[in-house]
């Protein structure tokens, strides 16, 4: 052991685990991350030859995706609380063996419904899984190494971002022992028990130091607006937009105005509201909800159409249509580490990555424009580089910002919405943005359909990317700086 370990291992202040373990911890948490974030990109890739397996319309494709994000989404504020309650250690084991059995499940399915209901599974045990990793996170660190810790989810990212589409199109193309699509489930199960094993070893018990009560009435408002968002946007187009699509919108309005009354009410009666209402005076989060709602539901939805025009309407294969897309992901390493030099420059950073992504979004656009269904893979790498790194660039600081500001007995609730936003905007871009494009397909796609349909979601794309721009101006210019 070096001296400066020794040192820090000796100087730790109370409740921060010592280094060598929490350092061990907080690849455990990542391997999570990974999982997680290797579920939600894989069906992108492999969803037209699940399709083609087991049946289904273009809805199928939505759901297989809007299912996972979606169960997840309205189960992470709940699963952020119940590591507050019961602790964020065992909440954290029990999500990642449920999550494992999901993948399972996923594997065996024999049915559309089966393999979406499974979905189903994965993101509800996903959502007790990840919020413990950023609670323990916080609780673990101190702040002079706080912002390295959340670094680490950035090349993290990349490397999944890189890795995901390659292995989904590998393992679909090489169809092991007969599995074909499913062997891309079956690789989370050595992933799952690895993560138990360590778990169990090096992750520290931690709990709010308040007792709480989990707010069961919260849970089901905030699970009922979710699901009547995202359902008429995926079914609605398949049914001809009837009545009850608008109903379904306008009662979300109306849920979510009712769970923001019930909570601030439960708070001020001194119960433990599902999201304590204390976060949306604090000018990082708020102005960072705002901000993940929109950034995540554009790159969610752009890279399920990118996905489907690639292999449906190019024709490249499940491996070539992952290739395409290292670029990208390469991009994002790139900006990852820039980032790292420059994240001085706080809030700047996320706008330059912004403005950048845009560009390279409109790259994109500007060559599928020029050269139509015979644009090449090589054709789109400067445009997906120059994307990457300006994805990179935006997300590295965006968690360290949204989080700085917020108190102890406030990160299970905090750290639950924040990752609940990025998963129910991951579900409400694939359904937003997919509808924008099987709408312009049409029932019989044509070659000029494809061209017009991604041109157009390319545009869409462009316009959320310059409101994430506008709305960034809400979060603080430091991570440091305090809320308001």
């Amino acid at each position: 052991m070096s001296e400066t370990t020794a040192k820090a291992e000796v100087e730790a202040p109370p409740g921060v685990v010592p280094y060598r373990w929490r350092w061990a911890a907080l690849f455990v948490i990542l391997a999570a991350e990974v999982m997680d974030l290797l579920d939600a990109m894989v069906t992108n890739i492999a969803a037209p030859t699940m399709r083609a397996d087991l049946g289904g319309t273009s809805a199928t494709i939505q759901w297989m995706g809007a299912a996972y994000t979606l169960s997840m989404a309205v189960g992470l504020i709940t699963g952020g609380r119940l590591g507050d309650i019961f602790g964020r250690k065992r909440m954290f084991l029990i999500g990642a063996a449920g999550f494992t059995l999901g993948s399972l499940l996923c594997a065996v399915a024999q049915s559309p419904e089966m393999l979406i209901g499974a979905r189903v599974v994965q993101g509800l045990f996903g959502a007790v899984m990840l919020p413990q990793g950023l609670g323990m996170i916080k609780e673990m660190f101190p702040p002079k190494e706080m912002g390295a810790a959340f670094g680490m989810f950035g090349p993290v990212m990349g490397l999944s971002a890189v890795g995901g589409p390659i292995l989904a199109g590998w393992l679909v193309e090489a169809d092991y022992f007969g599995t074909g699509w499913r062997m891309i489930f079956l690789v989370n199960l050595p992933l799952g028990l690895a993560a138990l094993a360590a778990g169990s070893r090096f992750l520290p018990e931690s709990r709010s130091p308040h007792p709480l009560k989990l707010d069961i009435p919260g849970v089901v408002l905030a699970s009922v607006g979710g699901f009547l968002v995202i359902y008429p946007l995926v079914q609605g187009r398949e049914s001809d937009w009837p009545a009850w699509t608008f109903v379904m919108l306008a009662a979300a309005v109306v849920v979510f105005a009712v769970f923001g009354w019930f909570e601030s009410r439960r708070s001020r009666n001194g119960g433990d509201p599902l999201i304590v209402p204390t976060l949306f005076r604090k000018r990082a989060f708020t102005g960072g909800l705002l901000t993940g709602t929109v950034f995540f539901s554009g790159m969610a939805g752009f890279m399920l159409a990118f996905n489907l025009y690639c292999q449906i309407g190019l024709g490249y294969s499940t491996l070539k249509a992952g290739l395409t897309m290292v670029p990208w992901s390469a991009g994002m390493i790139v900006g990852f580490g820039v980032a790292q030099a420059v994240q001085r420059f706080g809030r700047r950073v996320l706008h330059g990555g912004t403005l950048i992504m845009t560009a390279g979004v409109l790259g994109v656009l500007f060559t599928v424009n020029a050269e139509g269904l015979q644009v090449t893979p090589w054709q789109l790498v400067p445009a997906l580089v120059v994307s990457g790194v300006g994805m990179g660039l935006l997300m590295s600081p965006f968690f360290d910002i949204v989080l700085a500001g917020v108190e102890q007995h406030e990160t299970g609730s905090a750290s639950g919405t924040l990752t609940a936003v990025q998963q129910l905007g991951n579900a409400f871009g694939v359904a937003l943005l997919g509808t924008i494009f099987f709408d312009l397909l049409g029932s019989v796609p044509t070659a000029a359909g494809f061209e017009h349909a991604m041109e157009v979601t390319l545009w869409v794309v462009a316009g959320m990317l310059l409101l994430t721009f506008v709305v960034a101006f809400l979060l603080p210019k430091q991570a440091r700086e305090t809320p308001v």
